[in-house]
């Protein structure tokens, strides 16, 4: 349950103002109030610098925490999400018994994902993201978000999984088939809950074949079969995984 503030009349508050308040002599409650007015209003800079006051002149306050929280949503509200990470992580990292830790961890998770670029780019925000939606999910598995946080730890790795299924595809290309290998491994390996994993396998599965290297070939063929079984290749592994056995064992 949320604090219970003072009771505080905004309406007096704000009666005969022109939009602006002197809130030299208002208390911390009143000053959150405030805050609170104008981040509803969208005003997210002064409702900023409202908050700020309270963290700083009302470090001992019941309702800190609460400002610092929402002094991390303005700036999340405004856009500027590294500012708004740093902010969040302040109120884990400094006020661990408070009532908006698992909103605050959860928000500090959606800064990285909105900060999260194009798959082609670096990707530190997007293992960020994952990182801390982990965290939520770990610390509060009960929690109403845990759905949704599971679901964007999805959505993110999947794009990893294409940024590196694609730089396999490019070693492919230009011909340099052992990293090409070890790329299409990584993305089997690291990202095998994602739908790039089967791709990746068969077309490292292929690459082998085109080399000649009959033996790994059938060993990652049957890894297929097992690990993909209603995999829309499988009918051309199974006969890949059958021609191999047969050579294999015509050889010997």
């Amino acid at each position: 349950m949320k604090k219970l503030f003072l009771l505080f009349s905004l309406s007096i508050m704000y009666a005969g103002c022109s939009g602006t308040v002197d809130i030299v002599n208002l208390s911390a409650e009143e000053k959150l109030q405030h805050g609170i007015y104008l981040m509803e209003d969208e005003s997210y800079e002064e409702a900023y610098n409202v908050f700020q006051a309270i963290v700083l002149q009302h470090p001992g306050s019941a309702v800190v925490d609460d400002a610092q929280y929402y002094l991390a949503k303005s700036k999340f509200e405004k856009g500027e999400y590294i500012i708004a990470a740093y902010e969040f992580s302040k109120l884990i990292r400094n006020m661990p018994a408070s009532e908006f830790i698992p909103e605050a961890q959860f928000m500090l998770a959606e800064c990285y994902y909105l900060l999260s670029p194009h798959y082609a780019l670096e990707q530190k925000y997007t293992r960020s993201a994952i990182k801390e939606y982990q965290a939520f999910i770990d610390v509060f598995p009960t929690h109403g978000k845990v759905p949704e946080a599971e679901k964007k730890i999805t959505e993110l790795n999947e794009k990893l999984a294409l940024k590196e299924y694609s730089n396999a595809v490019i070693y492919e290309k230009l011909e340099y088939y052992n990293a090409a290998i070890m790329y299409f491994t990584n993305v089997e390996e690291t990202y095998h809950d994602t739908h790039f994993a089967p791709m990746a396998l068969y077309r490292k599965i292929k690459l082998l074949l085109e080399r000649n290297d009959n033996s790994r070939a059938l060993s990652e063929a049957s890894k297929f079969l097992q690990k993909f079984p209603n995999d829309s290749n499988v009918k051309e592994i199974t006969a890949i995984k059958t021609t191999l056995e047969n050579k294999i064992s015509a050889s010997k």
